[in-house]
């Protein structure tokens, strides 16, 4: 047996990213879900597969669905001429989003990327789902980019103004770290560092009135969770609200052109949630609706 007995006041939400990239990750949210292995999943309001995940989540009453806000990666859901700030190369009539984290955050601290603009496309990312009939829980960020108070501010008044009082805590606490094995150094490192900000965060939010949870998992093990990884993850959860952040797909041939360092590791992640999550006891799973 994989996962020890667990008291009944722990409480998790089990949610899935990248909802609508491709076909391969909206049928293992669906399966995952009918599986009782998953409570949540974020949704890509620009993601090429988002019409048929949407219309999936509008008529099935659970699993809890957010908005993975995207500000990398593709294309931006506001005209152009709203966000320009957000564009990778306005000037040469190219309209995606910056590619890389590295150069979005080069540019929002030289002040190129106008917070105002971060807020209006959040906020168009939201309407969209909402106007497909989608009951947003709450938002999270694609690539975790809310960990920085510049981005974290202009997303916290695009959830308000919709109508959203939940947002992820994407810090990885000091025992979920220790419990992750097999994760690379400079990763490791990258997740420390960005831990600095999550007293800034937690006020953040705490001053916008939303609600958020003791802080998520396996965000360390993304790209590298297995079946035991997760289960040793889960076997030193004490008690508190916690999330479970995993990126499950089918490695199809649509998740082959997507430029990610998740392709194989999508699967492993899949069957580890099959295999762990529904030998869970004494965990209330919930998702972020029930905060």
């Amino acid at each position: 047996m994989l996962i020890d007995r667990l008291s009944l006041v722990k409480r998790l939400i089990i949610n899935a990213d990248d909802y609508g990239l491709t076909p391969g990750v909206n049928q293992a949210i669906a399966e995952l879900h009918q599986a009782g292995a998953l409570t949540s999943a974020t949704l890509m309001a620009n993601a090429q597969h988002f019409a048929e995940a949407a219309e999936y989540a509008a008529r099935t009453p659970a699993p809890g669905v957010g908005c993975h806000i995207v500000l990398v990666d593709g294309a931006p859901v506001s005209e152009i001429h709203d966000v320009r700030s957000l564009v990778a190369n306005a000037a040469q009539a190219d309209d995606s989003l910056h590619r890389k984290p590295g150069t979005f955050l080069r540019d929002l601290y030289l002040g190129r990327i106008r917070p105002a603009e971060v807020e209006r496309e959040a906020t168009a990312q939201i309407h969209k789902l909402q106007q497909a009939g989608v009951h947003v829980t709450h938002v999270d960020t694609h690539k975790h980019l809310h960990c920085f108070p510049a981005v974290l501010r202009p997303v916290l008044r695009a959830a308000r103004a919709c109508g959203i009082r939940a947002i992820r805590n994407p810090y990885e606490p000091e025992w979920s770290l220790q419990a992750t094995t097999g994760a690379a150094l400079l990763r490791r490192l990258e997740v420390k560092a960005v831990g600095t900000q999550r007293e800034t965060f937690l006020r953040e939010v705490a001053r916008a009135g939303l609600q958020t949870t003791d802080g998520a998992l396996a965000v360390l093990a993304t790209g590298s969770m297995t079946a035991e990884g997760l289960a040793a993850i889960l076997n030193a959860m004490p008690d508190g609200t916690w999330e479970l952040v995993c990126h499950p797909a089918y490695n199809d041939a649509a998740l082959q052109q997507v430029r990610t360092r998740l392709t194989a590791s999508r699967e492993v992640e899949l069957h580890a949630l099959k295999k762990v999550v529904p030998m869970l006891p004494g965990v209330h799973r919930i998702h972020y609706g029930k905060l």
